[in-house]
């Protein structure tokens, strides 16, 4: 079950949305990785890159808001570091059981829903706010 990108998951600020294509592509590698049998090295590979990339994305979307003093950065924040947290126990599972397709399946609609949900509430309160802050200071 692969996460299509469209039209309704855009933030409308670039940074933001290319990077939440990068993470939902990472989501769907996984799911490749282990529906068309390419073993699990590869299957820990992209899992190690979603969680990676999933770090570094909080902290640029966190550094956005650190500079327009986004009113709910502490609580988007908290967001982050519970998903965080739930993204290192599932790696943790996938490393001691080993990435069986039920695990992998298990894990990716975890990250994917986790995601998508995020991007369509939290992200794109945030989005609108610094987009809004950001216009008022270029005029």
């Amino acid at each position: 079950m692969a996460y299509q990108w469209d039209k309704s998951l855009e933030t409308g600020y670039e940074l933001v949305d290319n990077q939440h294509k990068q993470l939902v592509q990472a989501v769907n590698n996984m799911i490749e990785a282990s529906e068309g049998g390419k073993g699990d090295q590869a299957v820990m590979q992209t899992l190690e890159f979603l969680t990676a990339y999933t770090i570094k994305h909080f902290g640029d979307e966190e550094k956005l808001q650190k500079k327009f003093n986004y009113p709910d950065y502490l609580v988007h924040r908290r967001i982050h570091e519970e998903f965080k947290i739930t993204v290192g126990e599932l790696t943790k599972r996938v490393i001691s059981e080993g990435p069986s397709s039920e695990l992998v399946n298990e894990v990716t609609l975890a990250i994917g829903s986790w995601l998508l949900n995020h991007i369509k509430g939290d992200d794109f309160r945030m989005a609108a706010f610094v987009k809004a802050a950001e216009a008022r200071a270029n005029t």
